[in-house]
């Protein structure tokens, strides 16, 4: 199939990459649209991986209030250069970060950061609750290992489903990112403040 200027520039809209990348990938999968965005995808990933380890120095802070100004973020978020960091691309992510931990009120950022305390703590109640309803022994670890995963996706940031699509957690949403600006990307830290309580929990 005949790879067109008007296919070209529609994948580069949808994907955000290279026009030369774009058109490779179209020659690559026949000119199917989705088979050429998942190519470009994965490749992206790839490359996204690679800059994982490199310093991210620059970078933004952003803010949002929702409701009314009863709910108020602060999110850093770094990169590697000014640049980047002043590009339309990055400011909507940081937004939508901001929007993200104002919707879903996480603790932390990424699951490094639970501390043994609560995950002992939240273990030992998962584990009662399955021996209480009369579980098997034996089945009990592995009903405490998925409640401890869907523990993370709800209090850590880079593990909730994104906001603005489901099927995405956050990280995914920042390694597209990285892919598409060629630097590395970090979520640093947030403050989620809701009114009356000086806090960043509701």
């Amino acid at each position: 199939m005949e790879v067109t200027a008007n296919m070209v520039k529609d994948l580069r809209e949808k994907s955000g990459a290279g026009m030369m990348d774009c058109k490779k990938a179209l020659a690559e999968t026949g000119g199917d649209m989705q088979k050429a965005f998942d190519f470009l995808r994965q490749k992206g990933l790839a490359a996204a991986a690679k800059k994982a380890d490199r310093v991210a120095s620059d970078g933004a802070v952003g803010a949002y209030v929702h409701a009314g100004g009863k709910i108020g973020v602060l999110v850093e978020i770094n990169c590697e250069t000014d640049f980047v960091a002043r590009t339309t691309e990055f400011q909507t992510l940081l937004k939508d970060i901001a929007m993200q931990i104002a919707a879903a009120n996480p603790r932390c950022v990424r699951r490094e950061e639970v501390t043994a305390l609560d995950l002992e703590k939240e273990k030992a109640i998962y584990r009662q609750q399955a021996l209480e309803s009369g579980k098997p022994e034996k089945v009990v670890d592995k009903i405490v290992e998925g409640k401890i995963d869907k523990y993370y996706s709800e209090v850590c940031l880079l593990e909730q489903p994104f906001i603005k699509d489901q099927d995405k957690k956050v990280q995914d949403v920042i390694t597209d990112a990285i892919a598409r600006l060629g630097e590395n990307i970090q979520v640093r830290r947030f403050a989620r403040y809701n009114l009356g309580e000086g806090g960043t929990k509701d």
